[in-house]
């Protein structure tokens, strides 16, 4: 859930394993167990939920938006919900199914109409601080900003959001010192704000050379975002680098810099660029460049298509196994890794029938064999071709029930029984191979005696002397 007070995604990062608090089975008196808890996860607004694979599941833009993205499972009936006619006081309950388990991505995209870019410490923070009542961290060394800061400006009638991005430097577009983390955040914003550095003493820098750079790097990211798949929000949007971008000419209040900002203004102009002047420490040009800002937010607002809300689905449960329609189980022969051929069973209602028996109760899986049986399951077996003892798995390889197939055949079997038994059931034990293997050698042994018995008795002419036929007649 987007949350209003969360701004960080820090503490998944620290704690990356969640879960839920499960339920509590009944217990006597009729008394139900309790339900499991429901666990949210507060990030704040912005955070795009994707799979490990790049899918996205969930866009929270706003504050309060949430989605299920892990549904818990649904709790098993107890023994009284399954008492009928005939079974009076099952000796049985259902188990419950498991709840989703799924790794998600949790991606932040800083909502803000207004992005400040640029080299570190070129005053982005100090520029935002000074525009805004956000109080960000500001130093004098580089990367001081490591998540972007937002601030809230008003100008006149006009009230817009804007985050100074974490510094950028060459090959910030290939990922080279965090340059994707913060790049990412620029993707939603109507106006991209050029923050330079008028009093840089570094060697090989200067104004035009500092927006040359940034400018290649918003370039080269953009050809690589496809911003209608990667986030749905940005459908309709002008693409990043046809956005209104202003230039700031930062740090005038150091001796030479308002000199040499007046020297690359022109150049700059003459890319069809606004330039302001400014210092964020002495507060000076601040109110023109924040009323400049408010018409460009005023008119992307305005061109931003509206997007009509989607049809809320409405989901009805869809019969399944009705007479005429489609059967509750799609039986077929396949080749078991471990034991060879066997028939197997899918369906939505035989699985989760399987997940909810207890196999240690033989009351609880005759009642599975009466499940299967009335639900026709059988019946798809036998035209299949399955025979008595042939094995059958429910459900996939991985995790399915592996049993050697017995046709229901006893009625009213649950009356023959004490509780928690099955007469079905009962002393049942399913061979593995090597017990196979075993009992055909000894089935195979023993006729092979038998005939050399017969064999003896017919070479000494026992079977042609009447008087050894007359003492064993």
């Amino acid at each position: 859930m987007a949350a209003p007070d969360v701004t960080t995604l820090l503490s998944y990062h620290r704690s990356p394993h969640r879960s839920a608090k499960g339920g509590t089975p009944g217990m006597g008196n009729w008394r139900r167990g309790v339900d499991g808890e429901d666990l949210v996860l507060p990030v704040p607004a912005g955070t795009v939920v994707k799979t490990p694979e790049g899918e996205v599941l969930a866009d929270l833009v706003e504050a309060g938006n949430r989605v299920v993205v892990a549904a818990g499972g649904t709790g098993g009936p107890g023994n009284f919900s399954l008492a009928s006619s005939k079974r009076r006081a099952p000796g049985f309950h259902l188990l419950g199914e498991p709840g989703d388990r799924l790794d998600v991505v949790l991606e932040l995209k800083t909502i803000a109409d207004v992005a400040l870019v640029g080299y570190p410490s070129a005053g982005k923070s100090s520029l935002i601080a000074a525009m805004s009542a956000a109080r960000p961290k500001i130093a004098d060394y580089p990367f001081t900003t490591l998540v972007p800061n937002l601030g809230v400006v008003e100008a006149g009638a006009t009230r817009y959001t804007i985050a100074d991005v974490p510094g950028l430097i060459p090959g910030a577009s290939q990922g080279k010192g965090l340059g994707l983390d913060f790049l990412r955040h620029i993707e939603r914003c109507a106006v991209i704000v050029h923050v330079l550095d008028c009093a840089t003493l570094e060697p090989g820098r200067d104004p035009l050379s500092d927006l040359d750079t940034i400018e290649s790097e918003l370039a080269a990211y953009a050809d690589g975002l496809d911003e209608a798949e990667s986030d749905p929000s940005l459908t309709g949007r002008v693409p990043l680098m046809e956005r209104p971008r202003v230039v700031v000419l930062n740090k005038v209040d150091v001796p030479e810099a308002e000199e040499l900002a007046d020297f690359v203004r022109e150049d700059i102009e003459a890319r069809g660029l606004r330039v302001f002047t400014v210092s964020a420490v002495a507060h000076t040009g601040l109110r023109p460049l924040s009323f400049a800002l408010a018409e460009l937010v005023e008119a992307a607002r305005a061109a931003q298509p509206e997007i009509a809300a989607p049809e809320r689905p409405v989901i009805r449960p869809a019969a399944v196994g009705r007479r005429g329609g489609e059967a509750v189980a799609r039986v077929a022969l396949i080749q078991h890794p471990s034991e060879g051929q066997v028939y197997q069973v899918r369906g939505d209602k035989p699985e989760r029938w399987v997940r909810q028996t207890d196999f240690t109760n033989n009351e609880a899986v005759g009642y599975l064999a009466d499940r299967l049986a009335t639900a026709g399951v059988e019946d798809e077996l036998v035209r299949a071709g399955a025979h008595a003892g042939d094995s059958v798995l429910i459900g996939e390889i991985e995790g399915g029930v592996l049993f050697t197939w017995e046709p229901t055949v006893t009625a009213g079997a649950e009356l023959l029984g004490a509780r928690g038994t099955d007469v079905r059931v009962e002393d049942y034990h399913r061979r593995t191979n090597v017990e196979r293997r075993e009992q055909y050698h000894a089935s195979m042994d023993a006729k092979e005696e038998a005939r050399r018995q017969l064999r003896e008795e017919a070479a000494e002419g026992l079977w042609t002397d009447p008087s050894w036929q007359e003492e064993h007649q």
